[in-house]
Parts: structure tokens; C-alpha cells; sequence
């Protein structure tokens, strides 16, 4: 069984507590006052792998919510240490976050080496915000990335499909790793 290492990154407000809570089934209902995380909260649960074709079934994964405020920015070395995948949550209506998506990727997932298959852009649309699943303009670069819409009121398995998705590609991408690893030791 793998045990992968997720970080949910993105600026505050974006909602990434709100679908860490929901993808590891922390908590019973969506929603409720806002209450910024300081510094990172770490959830830890069982993932059965979609479609991946393995021997192994599920994976053990340590999700860890980030906070998305700056003053933070001293700890993200120690969170990126080791993270084998990045979810980049963002509110395509706040020009700001848009913005912003660029900078976390630079930060989290290129300055790691990690490819694009273990990046996931998450547009969450917040309760009442509507649906605009338009592609939220971003850098070229960033445009090949995976992109997801995320409205827990109305889709929430959508969500959970898609993470799913996005945790066998970490999977497949970390066990070719361990491979070509084991291959160059060997020759």
C-alpha cells in the first residue's frame, strides 16, 4: 500500500478546509462560519485507487490543508518536504486568487520538481456563488494542468470523483518513480 503525502494549497478564503473536511470525510456537513487555519491541519484517511489496475488497492493519505496567508510563508519548506502531489484551491471570482494561482505554483509544485500529473487546479465555487465553469484565465504554462470545478452543494461526488482521479495519477507517477529508482541501482 502507498501512503502519499497531499498538500490542499491556495489563498485564504478559497475553501480549501471546506473539501479537505469533505474528501476525508471529516465532517458531517458542508459549510459554517469561516475560521482561517494557522499554519497547516493534517487529515489522514484511506483512498481506494480508481481504475489504476495495481496490485494494491487503496492508498493511506495524509492530506495536509495549508493556511493561505503569507504569514506562513516561513513553514512551507517544512510542509513541501517529502509531498508527492498539490491541490491548488482557488475562487475564480476573487481577480486576486487568479492572480495568486501562479505564485503558489512556482512555489509548491515547480520549485519541488513535481509534473503536471501531480498538480490539481480546484476552482471551488463557494455556496450561492453559481456555477461559471469558463476557464478561469491563467498563465499558459498553468493552462496543461488538470482543471476541476468544485460546487459541494450541488455535485459533491463530482469532487470526490475527480480527486480520486487525481490521487491514481500521484500513485502511477510515484510508483514509475520508485521504479526508475530501482532500475538505475540496479544497472
Amino acid at each position: 500500500m502507498f501512503k502519499t503525502k497531499v498538500l490542499i494549497i491556495g489563498p485564504s478564503e478559497s475553501g480549501k478546509t471546506v473539501l479537505a473536511n469533505f474528501l476525508s470525510d471529516t465532517v458531517e456537513t458542508i459549510g459554517g462560519n469561516y475560521s482561517p487555519t494557522q499554519g497547516v491541519r493534517i487529515l489522514e484517511f484511506d483512498s481506494q485507487k480508481h481504475g489504476s489496475g495495481d496490485r494494491d488497492s487503496s492508498c493511506e493519505v495524509e492530506l495536509w490543508d495549508c493556511g493561505g496567508d503569507f504569514k506562513f510563508e516561513s513553514c512551507w519548506p517544512a510542509l513541501m518536504k517529502d509531498s508527492n502531489g498539490v491541490v491548488i484551491v482557488f475562487n475564480a471570482d476573487v481577480p486576486s486568487h487568479v492572480r495568486e494561482v501562479e505564485t503558489w505554483h512556482s512555489t509548491f509544485v515547480a520549485s519541488q520538481g513535481l509534473e503536471d500529473s501531480q498538480c490539481l487546479l480546484l476552482v471551488h465555487h463557494k455556496p450561492g456563488s453559481g456555477t461559471d465553469t469558463s476557464p478561469p484565465s491563467l498563465a499558459s504554462h498553468l493552462s496543461k494542468l488538470p482543471l476541476v470545478h468544485s460546487n459541494l452543494e450541488e455535485d459533491p461526488e463530482d469532487v470526490r470523483r475527480e480527486f480520486g482521479q487525481f490521487l491514481t495519477s500521484v500513485v502511477k507517477t510515484m510508483s514509475e518513480n520508485r521504479e526508475n529508482e530501482e532500475m538505475s541501482i540496479i544497472t
